[in-house]
């Protein structure tokens, strides 16, 4: 299993990242090289990575200025800038926007930034690797079950999380809280605030990665600090409320897209899409939701930026389709779903292929199950199919969440 980080003792937001920060020293530094490399791969520093990154501390501030100061504490635990730390956590909306598509044309601008991070200290972890466009296939799926459709009666929330094979040897399980003081368990990368979890009401939540033609154009919620800000949601509904006021009370708005997959204790789930356009969501139909990488809200299709060939989002979202008409679901229908193989290196359960460096491999880094009542979470640490899924130490006590359910059922 990964590394456990327990921040729910401290008296602080900054002592929440000092702890973070001090316990998570080595796969943070894994992680900023790792990052420094992807971006260099899109023609940009890592000390520009890090001013651009910079340019959303007034944001963060004003979506939970205990955020900002969780990562301050964050950086000073780890002994990393600010700017790098922001740099992780800001890493989808300083990607471009052409990411997921075939882009030659940078290979001069990556090398022009990848001699900037080797004067910076920076390894280059691909220096023995040919060119190609391997950094660039990020993938997920993610499948949410109602309990109209669940074989338990309560829903669940299922994916893969496919992204460059060395950062498994970065991720985390984080326990931590939110502004209400529930708390949460998330999976995430070292560094980062979160990314896939699960709090104390049964609210679960994942990521798919998207891209949008506006993505960069604005100044707007960092992806992984709305999934911190909405692992504090009580149910799909409050979710909900809480884009509504990002987007239209605060004028906030997102500085880039992502698919957020939502369950919850009461049986819902959906799927929202973000983008610097709006949001919009996805609702199950018979019961399930699924998605992959790219825009199927009619609203935002005209968001969708290019995608290169080597992607493989509509034909998994094919496959997962297939998945969801297998109801009732459970957690053996999920993980099955989760270690489907069926469409060879690009599919569901991705494999690293052995004709890409190694170094550079793109796989399922791990798979995860969530259930929400009671709240519950399995990962598999590895390709879903070649390891078994375990259950995972949550943050909450059976009696936290029991003491949550009212609040729970009025939202």
């Amino acid at each position: 299993m990964f590394p456990c980080i327990d921040t729910l003792g401290a008296a602080s937001a900054h002592e929440r990242g000092q702890i973070y920060g001090r316990e998570a020293q080595d796969r943070i530094q894994h992680s900023v090289v790792t990052y420094a490399r992807l971006f260099a791969a899109c023609g940009i520093d890592w000390a520009s990575a890090c001013e651009r990154a910079m340019r959303f501390e007034l944001v963060i501030e004003q979506v939970d200025a205990d955020l900002m100061e969780e990562l301050r504490g964050m950086a000073q635990g780890s002994g990393q800038s600010l700017g790098s730390l922001m740099a992780l956590n800001c890493r989808t909306e300083i990607l471009p926007s052409t990411f997921l598509a075939d882009a030659p044309h940078l290979k001069e601008a990556a090398q022009s930034a990848l001699v900037n991070n080797r004067a910076a200290g920076l390894p280059d972890w691909l220096a023995d690797a040919p060119w190609d466009g391997a950094l660039k296939d990020g993938e997920c799926t993610a499948m949410g079950v109602t309990a109209a459709a669940s074989r338990t009666g309560q829903a669940w929330l299922a994916q893969n999380w496919d992204w460059m094979g060395r950062q498994r040897q970065a991720l985390v399980l984080l326990h931590t809280q939110g502004p209400s003081g529930q708390s949460i368990t998330t999976l995430t990368e070292a560094g980062m605030l979160a990314k896939i979890g699960i709090n104390q009401s049964g609210f679960a939540l994942g990521l798919n990665i998207l891209r949008s033609n506006r993505d960069g154009s604005r100044v707007g919620v960092p992806v992984h600090v709305l999934l911190r800000h909405l692992l504090d949601c009580r149910s799909v509904a409050h979710a909900r409320e809480r884009l509504h006021a990002l987007q239209s009370d605060l004028g906030l708005g997102f500085g880039a897209a992502s698919n957020v997959p939502c369950a919850d204790a009461q049986g819902q789930a959906a799927c929202f899409e973000v983008s610097p356009a709006g949001w919009a969501e996805v609702t199950p139909t018979d019961g399930v939701v699924v998605h992959t990488n790219h825009f199927v809200c009619e609203s935002l299709l005209a968001e969708q930026a290019p995608m290169g060939p080597g992607l493989s989002s509509h034909n998994r979202l094919s496959t997962a389709g297939q998945h969801a008409l297998k109801t009732p679901i459970g957690q053996a229908e999920l993980e099955h779903f989760l270690r489907d193989e069926s469409d060879g290196f690009l599919s569901i359960c991705r494999s690293p292929d052995p004709s890409v460096p190694p170094e550079s491999r793109v796989e399922s880094v791990a798979g995860i199950v969530m259930h929400t009542q009671p709240p519950a979470m399995w990962v598999a640490c590895d390709v879903p199919s070649r390891v078994a899924f375990e259950a995972v130490p949550l943050a909450a006590a059976a009696d936290q969440f029991n003491g949550l359910q009212d609040q729970a059922s009025a939202v």
